[in-house]
């Protein structure tokens, strides 16, 4: 149980910090661009299906790991 509770965390540290980077280099280009920063709702989608992917990705190597 010790051990489920630290992979937890230890994911989202991990997400947390992804995700703060993404938004300092969003937020960096913008200013490099010197526009306002902006997600159409065709961005916004892509995006959340990439992230999907990423976590059936991550998912998928727990499965993998099982079978071995």
């Amino acid at each position: 149980m010790m051990n489920n509770n630290r992979i937890l965390i230890f994911g989202a540290l991990i997400g947390a910090v992804t995700g703060l980077v993404a938004a300092m280099m969003l937020q960096r280009r913008a200013e490099n661009a010197g526009t306002e920063i902006t997600l159409s709702t065709g961005e916004g989608i892509q995006l959340g299906m990439m992230i999907l992917g990423l976590i059936r990705a991550v998912a998928g190597l727990a499965d993998r790991e099982d079978n071995k």
